[in-house]
C-alpha cells in the first residue's frame, strides 16, 4: 500500500501568548489516504485552525510527527519547506487573498512565479486551471469586477495550478452566500472526484455533508477521527 498522503503522530503545539503557554494540540494521530475528501469540525478556539496550518507546513509541531506524502518532514530547513509546500500544497481561503492589481490570471500564475516556471508555460497553465472553474473568460478581469464567488474559484483555480497532491482549505465558502457557497462545494466536490485529497476546516454543516469523512477536534484532541475511533 501507498503512504497516506498525511501522517501525524503524538503531535503538540504550544506557543506563547499574552503571557501565557498555550497548548493548542495535544497529541493529534490522525492519518489521510490519497483520495479522501476530510472536514475537520471543532468549536472555536479547538485548534482546527493550528491543525491546518500544520498540515499546510505554515507552522511546525513543538513535538511529534508529521509527513507528507511519505516524506518525512523534521528535518527540512525552512528553505526546503517552503519548496515542498509549493510543489505539493493548494490552498484555498477565506479571504481569497487575491492581489487587486492583477488580473485573474496574473493572480492564478503567482505559486508559478516562485517556482521560477517559463511564462508561456505559466500563462497556459493558469488559463487551464480557470478554465477547470468556469471563469476562463474572466482572466483577464481583476479581483474587484468580479463577484465572490469568482474570486473564490479564482483562488481555487490558484490552488489547482500547482497540480498539489493536497488541496486544504480555511473555511472556503465563510464569506459567500448559500447559493455561491454551493458552487464552490460543487467544485471541491468535483476535485475530489478525479482523485484530490481535499482537507477542509469548516463550522459549514453543507461542507461537512458532502465530505466522505468528519474528523472532530475539542480542546487540541481529535475526539473522533470519522472512522468510528476516539481519541
Amino acid at each position: 500500500m501507498s503512504a497516506p498522503v498525511i501522517a501525524l503522530e503524538g503531535v503538540h503545539k504550544h506557543y506563547a501568548a499574552g503571557g501565557q503557554d498555550v497548548h493548542a494540540l495535544r497529541g493529534i494521530d490522525l492519518e489521510i489516504e490519497r483520495g479522501e475528501f476530510v472536514a475537520v469540525m471543532g468549536p472555536s478556539g479547538s485548534g482546527k485552525t493550528t491543525l491546518l496550518e500544520i498540515l499546510g507546513c505554515l507552522s511546525r509541531p513543538s513535538a511529534g510527527r508529521y509527513a507528507l506524502d511519505g516524506a518525512p518532514l523534521d528535518g527540512l530547513g525552512e528553505e526546503a519547506l517552503a519548496r515542498l509546500r509549493g510543489r505539493t500544497i493548494g490552498f484555498v481561503f477565506q479571504a481569497f487573498n487575491l492581489l487587486p492589481r492583477l488580473t485573474l490570471a496574473e493572480n492564478v500564475e503567482l505559486p508559478l512565479v516562485y517556482q521560477r516556471v517559463r511564462r508561456a508555460e505559466r500563462r497556459e497553465r493558469a488559463l487551464d486551471a480557470l478554465s477547470r472553474v468556469g471563469l476562463a473568460h474572466r482572466a483577464a478581469h481583476r479581483p474587484a469586477r468580479v463577484s465572490g464567488g469568482e474570486r473564490q474559484r479564482a483562488a481555487i483555480a490558484r490552488a489547482l495550478v500547482v497540480r498539489p497532491t493536497l488541496l486544504l482549505g480555511d473555511e472556503p465558502t465563510g464569506n459567500l452566500d448559500s447559493e455561491t457557497g454551493g458552487e464552490v462545494l460543487d467544485l471541491l466536490s468535483g476535485i475530489h472526484a478525479e482523485g484530490g485529497t481535499v482537507v477542509v476546516v469548516t463550522h459549514d454543516a453543507s461542507i461537512a455533508a458532502r465530505a466522505a469523512r468528519r474528523v472532530r477536534i475539542r480542546d487540541g484532541r481529535i475526539e473522533d477521527d470519522g472512522r468510528g475511533t476516539s481519541g
